[in-house]
């Protein structure tokens, strides 16, 4: 069999292997070990370009598929694959790890560091691959182990309380998630006489549902699904656990959990909650978009009273993720789409924005925004990339943000006209105050001494930016091949996502 076959697998297994690697090598070498994580990271990188070269635009089905029955008793295999969903949030997810692991400032416990945030990969790419609930399970959970060390022993002062408020919170929603998959299991059980876990099994199932009782089976299920993905996202009123996890982790963990992380819970929705439980989603609806729209609006109204500038940031997020979860809810080809390139472009900006905040408290020692000022006169390059991004982040025509929020409010439109208008006020409040905070952070006079002496943006951190700014004007000005590569799979799912049905593409030879 070509490598091709065992693509996905290598994606999984290489940066497990990897931290294996980072932790046996000697004391010898610990100097060496960003070296060495920052080469394997990029390699991981490279591989994963090979699934574009190998990805068919033209089809909405499964591809790179590979299944191995894993334990046949209870139908569970290590099944895996791609569509047009998963396939930029993979590389996403590429192209963030080498970026964090090459900025890194950790000085201390180096080869855990690294290592977890290699494992944390590996955790993030299972998990956009997985066709079986059991191993998507695993991955889901998986997740929480390095992005719990990486908060709790490299954190800040309250570090430990805010991993354990994610941990907790992120664990309680996988358990219902848990539940509702063992309920699946035996209901295919019931209906087909075998045990299976397979994703593609379950959109043939049957799946009770009665609107006139609200505690019908589809209704809890989709429920025990949503409120996993609602938790990760996080869609208000679950979203308490962000800022504090944010402001507590390191650099990198806030890098990876606002650029990856987070979009776990909208992909999860359009992988399974939609698809799997339609009747369910329509009962829960309204529901869904008063979250949505309730958490565009306040956590823009939260990013407003913010005088810290990582948790400015981080509520930011909050109402960022609220449009994103908005477009994928209209289910029509414009929101979804929106949607979608929306996940990728707030994963660069935001990312970006966390880790200027990042490079800036390691010269200032702060985040306060009140404690800076006027750091044009003393860092114009970090002024310029900064600007640039937070630019991108208020969806500036030309950058990657405009498109996305674009498309999602014509979505939204369509659908309803007042979803755009509520879902717009993202854009202004949004512009408010994140220029009010370029306002006070780059701009006006010096008025503190230790400002005074800050130096700019070494070649390290300039080279950490540029591929992002790179993506920010690409993406916005030609975003054409990343629609190309997601368009029909998002069309499939906007037009059957009643009767889902997805089979496994046979590549013609």
């Amino acid at each position: 069999m070509s490598f091709e076959n065992h693509l996905l697998t290598f994606l999984i297994f290489f940066p497990l292997a990897s931290a294996l690697f980072i932790f046996v090598l000697p004391k010898s070498l610990e100097s060496k070990v960003p070296l060495f994580a920052l080469g394997l990271s990029l390699i991981e990188f490279i591989v994963s370009l090979l699934t574009l070269r190998s990805f068919d635009a033209s089809s909405h089905l499964l591809q790179l598929v590979q299944r191995i029955p894993w334990i046949p008793s209870l139908g569970i295999s290590f099944f895996i694959g791609i569509d047009g969903i998963s396939l930029w949030l993979i590389l996403l997810t590429t192209f963030l790890t080498p970026i964090v692991i090459f900025s890194s400032t950790i000085q201390h416990h180096i080869k855990s560091y690294m290592a977890c945030f290699l494992i944390l990969e590996t955790a993030m790419i299972g998990t956009f691959v997985s066709l079986d609930l059991f191993l998507f399970y695993i991955f889901w959970e998986l997740m929480l182990v390095p992005m719990y060390f990486i908060i709790g022993v490299w954190g800040s002062q309250n570090r430990i309380y805010a991993t354990l408020k994610f941990f907790i919170y992120t664990l309680a929603g996988g358990v219902c998630m848990l539940l509702a998959i063992l309920f699946l299991i035996y209901l295919h059980y019931d209906q087909f006489g075998t045990f299976s876990t397979s994703l593609l099994d379950f959109y043939s199932l049957s799946i009770p549902f009665d609107s006139h009782k609200i505690l019908n089976p589809q209704t809890l299920l989709f429920l025990a699904f949503a409120l996993a993905f609602l938790i990760k996202i996080p869609a208000v009123p679950f979203h308490t656990w962000l800022p504090d996890a944010h402001v507590e982790a390191p650099t990198g963990g806030s890098v990876i959990l606002a650029g990856v992380l987070l979009k776990m819970g909208t992909y999860g929705f359009l992988r399974f909650a939609i698809p799997l439980f339609p009747q369910a989603l329509s009962y829960c609806m309204p529901l869904l978009i008063t979250l949505s729209l309730g958490g565009i609006i306040y956590g823009a109204f939260l990013a407003l009273a913010q005088k810290d500038l990582k948790k400015l940031i981080a509520y930011s997020s909050i109402s960022h993720m609220g449009l994103i979860l908005l477009g994928l809810l209209v289910l029509n080809s414009y929101g979804l789409s929106g949607s979608v390139f929306q996940m990728l472009s707030h994963g660069l900006s935001t990312g970006a924005l966390f880790l200027m905040v990042g490079m800036i408290y390691d010269r200032r020692h702060t985040k306060e925004i009140a404690l800076l000022g006027g750091l044009t006169k003393t860092m114009p390059i970090f002024a310029t990339f900064f600007l640039i991004i937070t630019l991108a982040s208020i969806a500036l025509p030309s950058t990657n943000g405009f498109i996305g929020e674009f498309l999602i409010l014509m979505g939204a439109f369509e659908k309803n006209p007042s979803y755009a208008v509520l879902g717009g006020t993202s854009v202004v409040l949004g512009a408010y105050y994140m220029l009010s905070m370029i306002q006070k952070v780059l701009f006006g006079p010096l008025r503190h001494e230790e400002n005074k002496t800050l130096k700019d943006l070494c070649w390290k951190e300039m080279v950490s930016l540029i591929p992002i700014v790179f993506l920010i004007f690409w993406m916005g000005l030609y975003p054409k091949p990343f629609f190309q590569k997601m368009e029909k799979s998002l069309d499939y799912l906007a037009s059957h996502y009643e009767h889902y049905d997805l089979g496994i593409y046979e590549k013609k030879q």
